[in-house]
């Protein structure tokens, strides 16, 4: 059974954007009537349409009308060495023929393809929009990505900002349906500032909606204790083979930030083994978070 809801999201204007985003009127379609199956999802006043699917849904994918037609698509995943989030973003003339071939790539479970209702998007759009789209992917390093390199394509200024446009609207489905890509790590200004402190390290960072971000410049102890679990393991090496984490003399230093799924998860990576979260991370008053928290609930 299908189901068809309405939804309005309110959301802060990117500057890197050439158009104005500010709110949205978003409809979901699921077509399954269940929202973690094959669903469609559209913007008012705009002519560009999204299709996502979990991968068990993947053959009523290709079935779709929309995926004859020129997109982009994107594929998320988990990393299987680091426990990562993964991503690998492609373009096609075809869709349907071109994701495909992804098939032999275990690491993705989820799928989402972006078209133009109207039909109009060339191939050198879909390039165009490749390019930027994996630029994005790159500056928010939510996720390490299968490709990195696009074919990319120059645009005449109108057709540039179109894609924008597009673009605009991508970045605001994909959070919608399930996929955070493009989000940048770093929390709203408003967040307070908190410190974790280890041997005479300094680290700093925030809450975020999506759990806690390392900032950049942050210091981490050089190895991991003895009773680090292996998921903890994973995760420091992936973050040094990415060079999130970076050798300075007798520890680590963040290169960028990085978020974690809790505080726990980050305070674990700045001090090498189990921490709790809720009271390593402190203001520069020294009030925990656990006390930063229970203050703001009361």
């Amino acid at each position: 059974m299908a189901g068809e809801f309405v939804l309005s999201d309110n959301q802060v204007s990117r500057r890197q954007y050439y158009a104005d985003v500010s709110s949205a009127t978003i409809k979901l379609f699921l077509l399954h009537g269940d929202a973690n199956r094959l669903r469609t999802a559209e913007i008012s006043n705009w002519n560009g349409k999204a299709i996502a699917a979990p991968r068990t849904d993947f053959d009523d994918l290709l079935h779709r009308d929309e995926c004859a037609q020129s997109g982009v698509y994107i594929l998320t995943g988990v990393d299987s060495d680091s426990g990562s989030p993964m991503a690998y973003i492609g373009e096609a003339e075809v869709i349907r023929d071109r994701i495909k071939t992804h098939k032999n790539r275990d690491f993705w479970n989820h799928a989402f393809v972006f078209v133009s209702k109207d039909e109009n998007l060339t191939k050198a759009h879909v390039r165009y929009l490749e390019g930027r789209m994996l630029s994005d992917a790159q500056k928010a390093a939510r996720a390490r990505l299968a490709n990195t390199q696009s074919s990319g394509a120059k645009l005449p200024e109108s057709d540039r900002e179109d894609m924008e446009v597009f673009l605009t609207k991508v970045h605001q489905l994909l959070p919608v349906l399930g996929a955070d890509v493009f989000t940048s790590v770093l929390a709203p200004e408003r967040q307070t500032i908190l410190i974790c402190e280890i041997k005479g390290l300094v680290a700093r960072g925030q809450r975020t909606p999506a759990g806690f971000v390392v900032l950049a410049g942050s210091q981490a102890v050089a190895e991991l204790r003895p009773s680090a679990n292996a998921y903890l393991t994973g995760v420091r090496v992936y973050l040094v083979a990415e060079k999130f984490l970076v050798p300075q003399d007798t520890h680590y230093v963040f290169s960028k930030a990085r978020e974690f799924s809790s505080p726990s998860a980050a305070a674990a990576i700045v001090c090498g083994g189990s921490m709790n979260g809720l009271t390593a991370w402190k203001d520069d008053s020294g009030r925990t978070l656990k006390e930063i928290e229970a203050t703001v609930t009361a």
